[in-house]
């Protein structure tokens, strides 16, 4: 079972907004209403894991932290199912065709996830490692 320091229950509202490009009406789909707790019609619990620290720290260091929502397959109805503060879970929701929407991180939630942070220490530099003396290079054969 998840610590209760590694997960918070969100809730939250899916907008549908027409939108008109060049003559075609579609709609656009976006969060709306996002807060701790479980009072809105979509409710989802965000988890966090060690080994996504690296993405979570890369994502409060941006211009403007996100949330992301697998909220289906792409092209249908939007119908949440998981919540991340991993842009590098979101693309892999994306490459497998699903549709993600993104909303702003609640300062509560950025803060939480310093907490998690300071708690759990950064994520170890992925550096490159050394190699032996004239390891992968070609070397001169003396005759």
């Amino acid at each position: 079972m998840a610590s209760t320091s590694s997960t918070r229950s969100l809730s939250f509202e899916v907008v549908g907004e027409p939108l008109t490009i060049k003559g075609f009406t579609t709609t656009r789909w976006r969060i709306a209403n996002l807060a701790p707790g479980d009072t809105g019609s979509c409710r989802l619990s965000l988890q966090l894991y060690m080994t996504e620290r690296a993405a979570y720290r890369f994502n409060l260091t941006s211009r403007t932290p996100r949330l992301f929502v697998r909220a289906g397959e792409a092209g249908g109805t939007p119908s949440p199912d998981a919540i991340t503060a991993s842009q590098d879970v979101a693309a892999g929701w994306l490459d497998g065709e699903h549709r993600v929407l993104e909303v702003d991180m609640p300062l509560a939630i950025q803060a939480w996830i310093e907490a998690y942070l300071a708690h759990h220490g950064e994520a170890p530099e992925e550096g490159r490692k050394k190699k032996r003396k004239g390891a992968g290079r070609a070397r001169e054969i003396e005759s």
